[in-house]
């Protein structure tokens, strides 16, 4: 499916000032952010596609790209560290940080810190026929999943406490008083890293860590037209997250394999073939290879080697479209290097009086067609 464009997904303009695009992130965020809408896929799809707005339009350089190159500008790996923030982190530049911590204290405590899991990377390689055909491959990849045996805990089964350290809030608290004003310092327990709870017993099979590394299959469906270096994102594919924390995403990069007869620019193909003389001089019919089979390129009389053709929609399709570019066919005329003395003496008699001209070449042409 195709990328949105950021700007409609913030609901804002392209001129739209960096304090515009700050305040539409964060009034999206209050209400699509998952700390409100527990177990909420929809809202959690919604939020990632913000926040990913967010991270490039509210950087310069990167919104600068973006405004030129669109979404091809980046990469799967410069996505790979966006992470949404906090709920209560959304307000911390309103001034309003230790007045949520109050609130959440009264109310029982704050919930323990969550982390998202990693975003994978994972190349897969194709031909040049299965980037216009569109396939469906299986993959293997390996990743962190949860402990079937503790459940992600990291503890054996009736060996998990409320940590002393935070009494299960995953927070210590500091009070610091200057003359008659109370600060309070709010920083994640270093006991048990912010989950709440110990383990006085560690599970064996992960050794603690809640989780345990595995070798995955799923199946990957790659659209057809898809180019070389463009990627899928396959969401909560990726390493599972920590203390209840979001799955990360997987990254699969195509790469497509150089074809022998054809190169690619965009959904555009060319390729060569080679004429004789005759059919160069009195025009024909010839036969040549597309991407899907045969199609047939007729030769005006006359032809000059190194002339370019078009043959229209035989080209790689636009992705996830029906819709295709053009094949582009050089000619080149195979010049005998050696004839009868009656060839010689009839070319001697066609040729007599034509001027030699210096004709464009293949990239002069290939610059005017595009």
């Amino acid at each position: 499916m195709a990328k949105r464009d950021y700007y409609e997904i913030l609901g804002i303009g392209k001129n739209s000032s960096q304090d515009e695009i700050k305040k539409a992130f964060r009034n999206l965020a209050k209400k699509h952010h998952p700390d409100v809408n527990q177990g909420n896929k929809e809202a959690e799809e919604k939020f990632k596609e913000i926040n990913e707005a967010f991270q490039v339009l509210s950087n310069p350089q990167k919104r600068t790209q973006y405004d030129q190159f669109g979404h091809s500008a980046f990469r799967p790996e410069d996505f790979a560290g966006f992470r949404w923030p906090n709920f209560d982190d959304l307000f911390k530049d309103f001034g309003f940080n230790d007045i949520l911590n109050n609130m959440f204290s009264e109310f029982g405590g704050r919930k323990a810190r969550t982390r998202d899991g990693n975003d994978l990377r994972y190349d897969v390689e194709i031909s040049l026929e299965d980037a216009f055909n569109g396939l469906t491959k299986k993959i293997e990849f390996p990743g962190f999943v949860v402990c079937n045996s503790c459940d992600g805990t990291g503890s054996e089964s009736g060996h998990l406490d409320d940590c002393k350290n935070c009494d299960g809030t995953g927070e210590v608290r500091r009070i610091h008083r200057t003359g008659f004003v109370q600060i309070a310092n709010i920083a994640t327990c270093n006991k048990c890293g912010g989950s709440g709870k110990v383990a006085t017993k560690h599970c064996n099979d992960c050794d603690g860590n809640g989780k345990i590394k595995k070798t995955r299959k799923i199946e990957v469906k790659i659209p057809k037209g898809i180019d070389n270096g463009q990627y899928l994102r396959i969401t909560g594919e990726g390493e599972v997250g920590y203390n209840g924390g979001y799955k990360g995403d997987l990254y699969v990069v195509v790469n497509i394999k150089d074809h022998q007869i054809f190169e690619r620019n965009e959904s555009n193909l060319f390729c060569k073939t080679t004429i004789d003389l005759a059919t160069a001089i009195l025009g024909g019919e010839i036969e040549v290879p597309t991407i899907n089979g045969k199609a047939k390129l007729k030769i005006p009389q006359g032809t000059q080697s190194h002339t370019i053709f078009s043959l229209k929609g035989q080209g790689m399709h636009y992705i996830n479209s029906n819709k295709k570019g053009d094949q582009l066919v050089k000619v080149i005329v195979d010049i005998p290097k050696k004839i009868s003395k009656k060839q010689e003496q009839l070319l001697g008699e066609f040729l007599s009086g034509k001027k030699v001209e210096t004709s464009k070449g293949f990239f002069e042409k290939l610059k005017e067609y595009i």
